[in-house]
């Protein structure tokens, strides 16, 4: 009897922990506690933080070596002379890496960043951080060798926060101009490093830096150097010889600075610059005598985060992109007499079509090219092409097989040099009928292998967080 009872009474006990666990198995919310991967919640420092500190730019200078080199090919700013990622240069290029694999002509180490280089007359330039000294540097390296011939540097305290450096300077015959993490200017001699003019545009202009630090990469435009501050101006021209500044576009509705670049863009025969903003999207007049002053603006897609920069396509059409979610736009500027208007022509989700994070989608041939965010769904990652008159029709893809993290890529030969985030660099065929991969080797060991490739005279210079390399990709007579 007594066993019947406990046997009973143990049935009981289990029936209750059963319906007890269903119970808290069906209520509770395992993820109740956690938030979206959203931007600027990920307790990063903040990049306004004011120091106090007195940052002299340009302050100090360090000579290595004064050789000369005979090498002429030029790669003078982000995505190249015309801003288009695409090298044309006349120089065949491999197609495969050999039996020996890549050759490497050297590497040098660098602070932790994804800042990439400009190439001039046999030189490379690449503005580092230098965590040890606490300096921006803009350093200067032999193409040919990889030794380092001057460095020009200034103080000023950078949090690391997914690496510190992410900017590429613009250079012409006279100067360069970079722009550091924390928004100061520095315009300089590049043959010989001799410091000509600074701006603090948060000190001068009272910037707000975007999330990661400043992103965007100054232009230099008929030795006018283009800037996007936002706070008390839009877009701000600074001649390059006196540091004077040429034009300010005033900025009433305290549009941010956001990790976009300027754009330059000729439509119904007025050159602009186009210009993705933290708040909105605008055309500033770039010449006549209404230069700086705004010709159009939208705020009908303005993403909290951009960094791919505008990709200006055929007939006034920009396709606008954004991670975290947000998918693209493209934009259809209209001219009336002297007036422009521009209309949202559609917008979509990263799962619909062309889409981008964080490098700035390619346009070869009508076609646009670019590397899908994580959230595109079953295509993430994946390179892919649509014609630029339908960005939401995707024509092919890479593949499940072959994807590419948040990693650049360019055209140079007819052929594309696609870097994936752990320093694998693939070359396929630049071919607007399907994907065509060649040959792929890992040529770093190391992570976030995100900086912008640059190639001239058949020299590829690629970097992941720490290191730059630069290989020979010339095709053997």
């Amino acid at each position: 009897m007594h066993r019947i009872l406990k046997e009973k009474y143990i049935l009981i006990a289990l029936g209750i922990i059963a319906i007890a666990t269903f119970l808290f198995w069906f209520f509770y919310n395992p993820v109740q506690d956690l938030s979206a991967s959203l931007p600027g919640l990920d307790n990063r420092p903040d990049s306004n933080e004011v120091s106090s500190e007195n940052v002299i730019i340009g302050e100090k200078f360090e000579q290595f070596s004064s050789e000369e080199y005979q090498l002429t090919g030029k790669w003078t700013r982000f995505r190249g002379a015309d801003f288009d990622n695409i090298n044309k240069e006349k120089i065949k290029l491999i197609d495969k890496w050999g039996t020996e694999g890549p050759k490497i002509l050297w590497k040098v180490n660098l602070g932790e960043g994804h800042a990439a280089p400009v190439i001039f007359n046999g030189k490379v330039y690449i503005l580092d951080y230098e965590e040890k000294a606490k300096n921006d540097a803009l350093r200067c390296f032999s193409l040919e060798t990889g030794k380092e011939l001057w460095k020009r540097s200034y103080k000023v305290h950078v949090k690391r926060n997914h690496g510190m450096s992410r900017t590429i300077p613009a250079i012409s015959e006279n100067y360069i101009v970079t722009i550091g993490p924390r928004g100061h200017v520095m315009c300089a001699n590049p043959k010989t490093g001799n410091f000509l003019w600074g701006i603090d545009m948060i000190k001068n202009y009272n910037s707000v830096i975007p999330f990661w630090y400043t992103g965007q990469c100054p232009i230099i435009d008929n030795d006018t150097a283009i800037l996007a501050p936002g706070g008390k101006a839009i877009l701000i021209a600074v001649d390059c010889a006196s540091g004077k500044v040429v034009w300010e576009t005033p900025n009433p509705d305290k549009w941010q600075m956001s990790h976009s670049s300027v754009m330059p863009m000729v439509f119904g025969g007025k050159k602009m610059y186009v210009y993705a903003a933290v708040g909105g999207i605008c055309g500033i007049s770039a010449d006549g005598n209404d230069r700086g002053k705004v010709l159009w603006k939208t705020t009908e897609c303005s993403p909290s985060v951009i960094a791919p920069s505008p990709l200006i396509m055929d007939n006034g059409k920009i396709l606008i992109t954004a991670g975290y979610g947000v998918g693209s736009a493209v934009l259809q500027l209209k001219k009336d007499g002297a007036n422009f208007t521009v209309q949202v022509l559609k917008k979509y989700k990263p799962t619909e079509g062309i889409a981008s994070e964080q490098q700035t989608p390619l346009l070869y041939n009508g076609f646009v090219f670019a590397i899908l965010p994580k959230d595109a769904g079953a295509q993430r990652n994946q390179l892919v092409c649509s014609k630029q008159g339908d960005c939401t029709k995707i024509l092919w893809t890479s593949g499940k097989n072959d994807r590419f993290g948040l990693g650049p890529y360019i055209i140079a030969d007819g052929k594309f040099f696609i870097l994936n985030d752990d320093g694998t660099l693939t070359i396929a065929k630049a071919s607007t009928q399907k994907y065509i991969p060649l040959d792929n080797a890992r040529i770093i060991d190391g992570q976030d292998a995100w900086g912008p490739i640059a190639i001239a005279d058949g020299r590829l210079l690629m970097r992941d967080s720490k290191q730059m390399v630069c290989i020979d990709v010339r095709a053997k007579n």
